[in-house]
């Protein structure tokens, strides 16, 4: 089962782009962020056109997570629990029944935070705990469970060309890092540094200052494997590539393949 996270950056937009990816990279489940649609309007048909069934959590303008599968969508929830007055699109997840098995994916959009400190970095913080509680209590159900999406953290400084212009931004303050490490330290796997410890590792590339063609960039989408998810875990890995062709994403897919 190849799962993959992409924030789109606007899935109207950079249509062609997604379904192109689709057909080149043929994830069997992907979950998009920053889709900035509501439901009604998702351009559901020419995706499931392509096989998928498409589960989405809009919100008019900015935000917005999807789940588009080639297989069948069980238990779906949006929004992620904890604060009944959270109105912003930024959690989906649902069960996904593969060959060997039940995986339960959870797509996930976390907030920004800037301008640090602010209203907007205490939202990022609480709803980072938020995000841990459930991860608790995820594990506790003993099934594969997949967290995937755009973290909208840096995780070290390894994980960004130029770490120290990144010093006082919300993406890597200590604060935001440690939150992140209290997430992983639950027991889930982050899976791309499983396949690679490597600098020059990452997912987003700013559209300013040809941060592209300098290879400025940050790696802040992931994918965190409780340990039955790691057991099943054969590949991972980032489709760079998407990113120099034509209105690309400021983000590329990141993906794993799990025995499942």
């Amino acid at each position: 089962m190849k799962i993959a996270t992409f924030n789109i950056n606007g899935v109207k937009a950079r249509i062609e782009a997604l379904l192109a990816w689709l057909e080149e990279a043929q994830p069997d489940v992907a979950l998009l962020q920053e889709i900035k649609s509501v439901d009604e309007t998702f351009p559901r048909e020419p995706i499931e056109d392509l096989g998928y069934n498409v589960e989405t959590h809009g919100q008019k303008g900015f935000n917005g997570v999807a789940i588009l599968s080639k297989l069948p969508l069980e238990d779906v929830v949006r929004g992620l629990p904890g604060d009944d007055g959270d109105e912003q699109a930024r959690w989906i997840e649902a069960t996904v029944t593969g060959d060997k098995g039940a995986v339960r994916v959870c797509g996930l959009y976390l907030p920004n935070g800037n301008p640090a400190p602010g209203p907007k970095y205490d939202y990022k913080l609480s709803w980072m705990a938020r995000m841990r509680d459930h991860a608790a209590a995820l594990l506790e159900t003993e099934m594969p469970v997949v967290l995937a999406g755009d973290y909208n953290v840096i995780p070290q400084d390894e994980d960004a060309e130029k770490p120290e212009a990144w010093r006082a931004d919300a993406l890597a303050l200590p604060e935001s890092r440690a939150a992140f490490r209290r997430i992983l330290n639950l027991g889930y796997t982050e899976a791309i540094r499983t396949r690679s410890a490597a600098p020059g590792l990452y997912t987003f590339w700013d559209y300013q200052a040809g941060a592209w063609e300098r290879n400025n960039g940050i790696r802040i989408d992931h994918l965190l494997l409780s340990p039955q998810a790691a057991d099943l875990m054969t590949d991972a890995g980032v489709d760079r590539q998407v990113r120099g062709r034509e209105k690309p994403s400021d983000h590329v897919p990141v993906w794993i393949d799990l025995a499942a």
